[in-house]
């Protein structure tokens, strides 16, 4: 179980449940199906794939979860085709137009009646909880769908008290400076991706894949005002990712050095190779998190 997405939250207070606990509080929102006339539902699910596995996966202090939500389908298109058919066969029975209240009340109808014949699909959400540093990490490509399963596990828990990670110094100028004075620090190696913005709401924006960053052009760009708002590194030789100005990380990559150790452990079981992958992925993003705060001056205490 290798994350390929970052967003991450600082837990302000401490996380004092133990597994059991947290097994327990998330019980009461377990993963069912969606009912016959409902458009969606969510809960949680093992992360371990039996439904006889627990809800909490907990290794070395570190405990992941799972969030499931199903979905039924009903193509927009069709839909509002079967809408209108029935809005003008209503309006030539009763000689007039309809109003907005009962075109509405015609589609709703026609929605309930589909909703049981729908295809449903489904997507899990992973997460874990590292009480000891503090943190809560959710593998999402999303803030929407970050803060969706914390939504959802604060109804579990009843209160969660986590905020988006902030720093002390600004993620989009920190990345500017690295790009504009080839200056990054030793641990980081810009790679050959970026996203650029000028200032302003409606600012144009440049971005780059697969280009040499530290070509004259660029470096146009930056010296005319633009910003950085995303950038493509490697962090030691262990990790590479994409991180945006908003310290969101995506397609986090783990690196040789970390595939030698898992490739070091022998795993006799799916269970087994699940357990090794997810120790040694929550160890070493313990040990980059702390990292990374410091490379934006640390942790905005007024955050």
């Amino acid at each position: 179980m290798w994350f390929k997405n970052l967003s991450i939250f600082r837990l302000t207070e401490a996380f004092t449940l133990t597994p059991d606990e947290l097994e327990a509080k998330l019980q009461a929102l377990a993963f069912r199906p969606t009912g016959p006339h409902e458009e969606f539902s969510f809960g949680w699910t093992p992360p371990l794939a039996k439904a006889s596995n627990p809800l909490v996966h907990s290794s070395n202090g570190f405990m992941m979860l799972c969030g499931k939500k199903e979905e039924k389908v009903l193509p927009t298109a069709v839909v509002n085709e079967m809408v209108q058919e029935k809005i003008s066969d209503a309006e030539e029975k009763q000689g007039h137009k309809l109003s907005k209240k009962e075109r509405s009340a015609i589609k709703d109808e026609l929605i309930f009646e589909l909703l049981p014949k729908a295809f449903t699909f489904s997507r899990k959400t992973y997460a874990y909880i590292d009480p000891k540093g503090g943190w809560l990490i959710v593998d999402a490509a999303s803030a929407k769908s970050a803060e969706d399963l914390l939504s959802h596990l604060r109804k579990c828990l009843g209160s969660l008290p986590a905020v988006p990670l902030s720093t002390v110094e600004n993620p989009s100028l920190v990345m500017t400076g690295w790009l504009l004075n080839d200056q990054a620090p030793e641990d980081i190696v810009i790679e050959d991706e970026c996203e650029l913005r000028s200032p302003g709401e409606e600012g144009g924006i440049i971005r780059c894949k697969r280009h040499d960053l530290a070509v004259p052009e660029i470096k146009n760009h930056l010296d005319s005002g633009k910003l950085v708002i995303k950038l493509a590194v490697k962090w030691a030789d262990r990790l590479s990712f994409v991180m945006d100005e908003h310290l969101a990380i995506k397609r986090v990559r783990f690196l040789d050095l970390i595939q030698d150790q898992v490739a070091e452990v022998d795993a006799e079981s799916d269970a087994e190779r699940f357990d090794v992958d997810f120790s040694i992925m929550s160890l070493e993003l313990a040990s980059f998190l702390p990292r990374l705060l410091e490379l934006f001056g640390g942790e905005n205490p007024a955050s």
